[in-house]
């Protein structure tokens, strides 16, 4: 049992220098000679297995040659034509797991070409021109479409709609677009207000409206949207929070770490975002890591994740984990919390019991630690608030929406993407590509069908 102390909660912890420091990019782009040095290295491989590792199947090996010929409008193209949010999907995928990890260079005791670092780099060049706008719009269709929430998934279904001559709302929510990009991810990854300007240039094309504080209702609003437009995609994301159920978690100083991660995001100054002298942090997943490396920048003293299985089973990477654990967060594995802590209605500390697998079944093992916290973030997940589709007729799985690979659902003329969609794996690279394919399979059925 610690000792219980005051809660030590409070903003300013460091200068201001170590603030900028701190929350600097997280991955710095690379100059010109850098980038040039790097796509030489690129073998250009004929069916290249990092394409194929790709899931929006951007051509890596045609705009990696398009960047080792001097040709960064041409290369920025290749990327946006599958991806129109290559330039956040190249801060923010774990290309670790994903195209780097096939990258043949892999197989020759190499390191991989840095797929994410090279498309960063010509897409940022692009932005910076005078013309950043590649895209022109097809003949108008005639055609209106509701695309429900701005994150990735709607974002990219609206601006491919848009690119084939359809007009679209999106209804969003928030004060802001970008959903996930926006709200939902460390601050040292997306500084500079990348994802407004990325929300800008694809709203540059034209034929897109966003209506926000607009917020998804039920079967009165899919009602209402189906008399209004002529196709519906719903990209509505995972807005509901797991809850731990366990006492003590209404305690003051116990958060949502996605509420953190978004109040930091939001933030002027950081310097003024208040954090604990020790933290905890309840899960396993980029959420968790992204909310305790930020809590050790802020100037946390002791900051700890908890993972209640062991470190192949963490939805963080391998990449993720070292990234925490190299600014000094302490990860822990097979540890199940029992209980909140707290004194005068405020945290004081999180008591785990240690597991084993025993059968393939999680079991105590009957020791337990307890670690001292005023701040205790929960990160265990977020799921679809299913509640808000009762009486849709939507079918559900897990749930999630069941869709078609291309979107559609059991409903005529409503489709579906993103992290609300079953079967997926929660990548905004995946989402992007959920919103494209929908909007060709919408835009098909409404002028070909």
């Amino acid at each position: 049992m610690p000792e219980t102390s005051p809660p030590d909660i409070r903003a300013g912890r460091l200068s201001a220098a170590q603030y900028a420091q701190h929350f600097a990019d997280a991955t710095p782009p690379l100059n010109a000679s850098q980038a040039m040095l790097e796509s030489e290295r690129c073998l250009y491989c004929f069916d290249a297995p990092c394409q194929t590792a790709c899931p929006t199947d951007i051509d890596v090996p045609s705009f990696i040659k398009r960047i080792a010929d001097g040709n960064l409008r041409g290369a920025a193209r290749t990327i946006l034509e599958s991806n129109p949010l290559g330039g956040m999907c190249a801060r923010v995928c774990p290309t670790e797991v994903l195209c780097e990890q096939a990258c043949v260079r892999n197989t020759q005791t190499d390191t991989p070409i840095p797929i994410g670092r090279l498309q960063r780099h010509a897409v940022d060049a692009l932005m910076a021109s005078p013309q950043p706008q590649i895209f022109t719009r097809a003949a108008p269709t005639g055609k209106r479409i509701a695309v429900v929430g701005s994150g990735p998934a709607g974002l990219a279904c609206a601006h491919r709609l848009a690119r084939l001559g359809n007009e679209v709302v999106i209804f969003d929510a928030q004060a802001k677009a970008g959903g996930l990009n926006e709200y939902g991810l460390a601050t040292y990854k997306t500084v500079d207000e990348f994802a407004q300007r990325e929300v800008q240039w694809l709203l540059d094309i034209g034929g897109i409206r966003i209506q926000h504080g607009w917020r998804f209702a039920g079967a009165a609003s899919l009602d209402k949207l189906q008399t209004e437009f002529d196709a519906v995609f719903l990209g509505l994301g995972l807005s509901k929070v797991q809850a731990l159920g366990l006492p003590g978690e209404d305690l003051a100083g116990v958060r949502n770490a996605v509420d953190f991660i978004a109040e930091l995001r939001q933030a002027e100054d950081v310097a003024t975002v208040p954090i604990g002298h020790h933290v905890v942090v309840i899960g396993g997943g980029m959420t968790a890591v992204d909310a305790a490396v930020q809590a050790k920048l802020l100037g946390a003293k002791v900051v700890h994740i908890v993972y209640r299985k062991g470190v192949e089973t963490m939805g963080a990477s391998a990449a993720e984990q070292e990234w925490a654990q190299t600014h000094g967060v302490v990860l822990h594995q097979w540890m199940a919390p029992v209980e909140i802590m707290g004194a005068a209605g405020h945290a004081t500390g999180v008591r785990f019991a240690q597991q084993t697998l025993v059968d393939g079944q999680l079991q105590p093992t009957g020791r337990e630690l307890t670690f001292p916290a005023d701040m205790v973030f929960k990160a265990i997940g977020q799921k679809l608030d299913d509640t808000v589709l009762l009486g849709t007729g939507l079918v559900l799985q897990s749930g999630r929406i069941v869709t078609t690979e291309d979107g559609a659902t059991n409903l005529a003329k409503v489709w579906a993407g993103g992290d609300c969609r079953a079967g997926g794996r929660d990548l905004t690279v995946e989402a992007v590509e959920h919103g494209k394919r929908a909007a060709e399979s919408m835009h098909k059925e409404l002028n070909h069908g």
